[in-house]
């Protein structure tokens, strides 16, 4: 039985490390950047509609969803970019 194959080339595995750091970062970052921009955005709304908290709601379902989408495009260049 052969056994896991060690590291080949030491920079080699730094740089898929530091990339792997990078993208949980970027992927992080972005999540909470559209929330907390849902949420001043939907903040603002409620001081024009005259409304208590149904902006917010609004404003922070859309960031969610903004920052779920932004992720999707991270995650798909980065694995087009290990593709090719």
């Amino acid at each position: 039985m052969k056994g896991p194959e060690p590291p080949s080339d030491p920079q080699k595995q730094t740089g898929k490390a530091l990339k792997a750091m990078s993208l949980v970062s970027a992927v992080g970052i972005d999540l909470a950047a559209f929330t907390l921009g849902g949420y001043f955005l939907g903040k603002w709304l409620d001081s024009k509609w005259n409304s208590s908290g149904i902006g917010v709601a609004l404003g922070v379902v859309l960031g969610v969803l903004c920052g779920i989408t932004g992720i999707v495009f991270i995650i798909k260049a980065v694995m087009e970019e290990s593709d090719g």
